[in-house]
């Protein structure tokens, strides 16, 4: 039986199509879920993918958080429903409080777009439970406000509990140790800045996004 993955589209979103393509190519049914929805429906899993929700003009997700679906998708997670949030579904989940820390500006205040070897640090998690920890996987980053900032003591903690997703082999933004992903402490919640969407084909020059979002989609059919 195939998943059915939710994507969640807010005003200013752009990454809904390509999102909605690489669950298709694996074999999901990918719906869209439009932002004043107050529910995910029967979905198996939730993707809040990327963009510029609202247009970035407070400051990325500041805004989207307050749209009804992101009590939905709080729901959804609770109940132990695996949802991902990627770039500027990253930073939606921050705001939203479902995952700790904030996104800020790139080191150097350089907008960044180019591919990025990550490695992968756990797979207990909805994102990387068919990877293996230490793979590297060339996955395209693309983001001004991609600086992944936390306090010291959350750091510990993420760092304590195995919470800490990815890792960028060579850091493009300033994130702090080297962070490009964590997870919730249930480790069904998962927020990354890098695009696995963006690396499902060698004519798009990777195919390693595939053993994330399978990961996924393995997860929403257990």
């Amino acid at each position: 039986m195939s998943a059915t993955v939710g994507v969640v589209v807010f005003p200013g979103t752009n990454c809904e199509f390509d999102s909605a393509d690489a669950v298709r190519l694996l074999g999901a049914e990918p719906r869209m879920l439009w932002h004043q929805n107050r529910t995910v429906g029967d979905v198996d899993a939730v993707i809040v993918p990327g963009g510029f929700a609202h247009g970035d003009y407070l400051r990325p997700g500041a805004i989207a958080r307050f749209s009804p679906v992101m009590e939905a998708v709080a729901e959804f997670a609770a109940s132990g429903g695996p949802v991902v949030g990627i770039c500027n579904g990253f930073q939606v989940l921050t705001e939203a409080g479902l995952l700790p820390g904030a996104l800020q500006k790139n080191a150097g205040l350089k907008f960044v777009c180019a591919p990025a070897a990550l490695r992968v640090e756990t797979t207990s998690t909805v994102l990387t439970r068919d990877a293996s920890v230490g793979d590297i996987l060339n996955i395209p980053v693309n983001h001004f406000e991609g600086n992944y900032t936390c306090s010291p003591e959350t750091l510990a903690e993420l760092r304590s509990d195995d919470r800490i997703v990815l890792r960028y082999v060579d850091n493009p933004n300033g994130s702090v140790d080297d962070i490009a992903g964590i997870c919730n402490a249930q480790r069904n919640v998962v927020g990354l800045m890098p695009h696995p969407e963006r690396a499902t084909s060698a004519l798009l020059g990777s195919t390693d996004g595939l053993v994330l979002l399978g990961s996924l989609l393995a997860a929403a059919t257990v």
